[in-house]
């Protein structure tokens, strides 16, 4: 497989193909935080997260409790963010099938940020409402 790369203004390297959108991300002040929210950003990955900080949950659990995602979304969520090492998945072998999903040590390091986010959003989003 050939990697393209170009460079561009803010970072060493940009790949093709890949989740990441650079290869390195220590070259500017703001490349962290916009790695870190490549890995929890996404329309249902951050409230998934947040969910799962209160225990291991079913899938069915998980889209009754953020409501409107779709299964299909949710599974793409979940599997991105199992890539990424934060969420674990633990498959029973019964019948009907059992999944659970849970936090892994990094997933809970996410904790007091998401609870960040959540308080902000209570503060300053909500009001606006």
């Amino acid at each position: 497989m050939i990697k393209a790369q170009v460079r561009t203004p803010m970072c060493h390297t940009h790949k093709k193909n890949t989740m990441k959108r650079h290869e390195n991300y220590t070259c500017v002040e703001g490349c962290p935080v916009e790695a870190a929210l490549e890995v929890i950003g996404g329309k249902w990955k951050g409230v998934t997260l947040f969910h799962l900080l209160q225990g291991t949950k079913r899938f069915s659990e998980l889209q009754r409790e953020i409501g409107s995602v779709t299964q299909r979304m949710l599974t793409k969520q979940l599997r991105e963010l199992e890539d990424s090492g934060l969420v674990h998945r633990e498959v029973y072998p019964v019948v009907p099938p059992k999944v659970e999903y849970s936090l892994t040590q990094k997933g809970q390091t996410l904790g007091p940020i998401l609870n960040a986010l959540k308080n902000w959003g209570e503060e300053h989003v909500l009001e606006l409402s």
